[in-house]
């Protein structure tokens, strides 16, 4: 595990393998620490700029060797990460270039990193902010799932954040530790998510979850397929029946108030592998389907954040878990179910299978008292279609609540997108024999997903994210990595912030 902490210090005296200072694209002579490690190297960065061999775009990272020249400079390495153009420049650069030079110093073995807190003098960031964000690129950057492979390179020791004031210290180590957990937090979804299907099943996914209230002190509830039989859930229970894998319904609580069962409601999709069922995939790309319980991984995290962090709130996870296969027992396109308040659907596609699980468990939530209501689900290849992979689509029934679910994406710098959702298509599904279809036509696809959902909410306030595009990823691209993202979870653990801190007010 890497370490991260402050310290008050000159960055051209701090004992480490390899220092970073940086510098903003546009920029032709350095100012500030890179001036003065600039000066230490006897003008060696200055010539690199003139050559062209250092331009300071964002995600780039110069390395000049210093070899350690005491007094002058200590480190045996110089890294100069790029951080674009300033008028792009945000906390989510902070995380990705962090993500960028870490990653370009574990390449070269360096065990101790030193780094200036990036954008605190002219990014006009607050030092606690870059602190954080530093942290969270990091660890976000430097992840690897490595349970069935031999990591390919050592894990950085240690990370030293250089303030030049020692009063900044306290406050940046509190920055640093609400970023170690929500980096953390991340990362445990992207563990969940990368597992193979085979090791991720519905049970273990309700082990895992045990495992993480015990340690954390949540509250545990899970529900067997003899359990959702007797509720009604028929909706989650039928999607199950093609898989010889038992259904789960995982509950997480975070309380501050035991008095009270209402509160904040996460709900996530949790499909442990989705063939498509009768109306099978594709074989091409059918081996990501293990990614499609990335939402309820994402709410289980962030639940075992908000522990963490223990802010004054109650929250509770709903997970819905269950394998869609293929079978003589496997839902077949025309059959009707019911959900647990009653409602009929024909399923027109077995593949639309997400929105089935999802129906039970709002209706499982509402019952609790829980709101308002936030599900994340992989539910639409549409929406990834529509927005790409690196938005969310967010749906809701509630301007207030998809407001505070923006406002702490922006924060966290995780992409959501507010999307429409019109009354008129509804019409879409409508079904000749039950009260409503699981699928309406291709052209807005996403959007009768969301209404579907929003049947089983009423008048509850809910938020439905889309996150098809951004869950899972192909390429590395500063704290994203291959493979799943972890996306969802940093919105979720900033949104329940907010809220506690809005509840303190009021």
């Amino acid at each position: 595990m890497t370490k991260i902490r402050a310290t008050a210090d000159d960055i051209t005296q701090v004992e480490a393998d390899a220092i970073v200072v940086n510098l903003f694209e546009g920029v032709d002579q350095p100012a500030g620490a890179t001036a003065a490690v600039d000066r230490a190297l006897d003008g060696a960065v200055s010539s690199l700029i003139r050559r062209g061999e250092i331009k300071g775009k964002f995600g780039e990272v110069g390395i000049v060797h210093s070899f350690g020249q005491p007094p002058l400079i200590s480190a045996g390495i110089v890294a100069i990460a790029g951080l674009g153009k300033p008028e792009a420049f945000d906390a989510d650069r902070i995380r990705g270039v962090s993500a960028e030079f870490c990653r370009a110093l574990r390449k070269l073995n360096c065990r101790r990193i030193a780094t200036i807190l990036h954008g605190a003098g002219t990014g006009g960031i607050e030092p606690e902010s870059c602190a954080q964000a530093i942290t969270e690129g990091a660890l976000l950057g430097l992840y690897a799932f490595t349970k069935y492979k031999k990591p390919e390179h050592e894990d950085i020791a240690e990370i030293l954040l250089v303030a030049r004031e020692e009063g900044l210290v306290p406050l940046l180590d509190a920055a640093i530790d609400r970023g170690r957990v929500a980096a953390e937090a991340t990362n445990l979804a992207r563990d969940m998510v990368n597992e193979p299907a085979n090791y991720m099943t519905p049970g273990r996914m309700a082990e895992t979850a045990e495992a993480l209230a015990a340690e954390h002190g949540l509250q545990c509830k899970v529900l067997d397929r003899e359990d959702m039989e007797a509720m009604g859930m028929g909706a989650l229970s039928g999607v199950a029946r093609g898989s010889n894998q038992p259904p789960k319904l995982i509950t997480l609580s975070y309380k501050t108030d035991a008095s009270s069962n209402s509160g904040l409601g996460f709900l996530g999709k949790g499909i442990t592998f989705d063939s498509g069922g009768i109306s099978i995939k594709p074989s091409d790309g059918m081996g990501e389907m293990k990614s499609d319980m990335a939402g309820a991984a994402a709410v289980i995290a962030a639940l075992v954040a908000i522990a963490r962090l223990k802010p004054q709130i109650n929250v509770t996870a709903v997970t819905p878990v269950a394998e869609n296969l293929p079978s003589g027992s496997a839902l077949r396109p025309g059959d009707v179910l019911r959900a647990m308040n009653g409602k009929t659907i024909e399923v027109i596609s077995t593949d639309a299978e997400g929105r089935l699980i999802l129906a039970d468990a709002l209706c499982y939530a509402r019952k609790l008292g829980l709101s308002p209501l936030v599900d994340v689900a992989t539910l639409t290849g549409a929406c990834r279609i529509a927005l790409g992979t690196r938005y969310a689509g967010l749906f809701a029934n509630d301007q207030d609540l998809a407001s505070r679910i923006l406002n702490a994406a922006q924060r966290t710098g995780e992409g959501i997108w507010r999307m429409p959702l019109p009354d008129e298509y509804r019409e879409q599904i409508k079904s000749d024999i039950a009260d409503i279809k699981n699928t309406g036509e291709r052209p807005g696809a996403a959007i009768t997903a969301a209404l579907f959902l929003s049947e089983f909410v009423e008048d509850t306030p809910w938020a439905h994210m889309d996150i098809a595009g951004p869950a899972y990823g192909n390429k590395e691209s500063g704290y994203l990595l291959k493979g799943a993202t972890g996306f969802g979870v940093r919105t979720l653990l900033e949104l329940a912030l907010q809220e506690a801190k809005s509840q303190e007010v009021t």
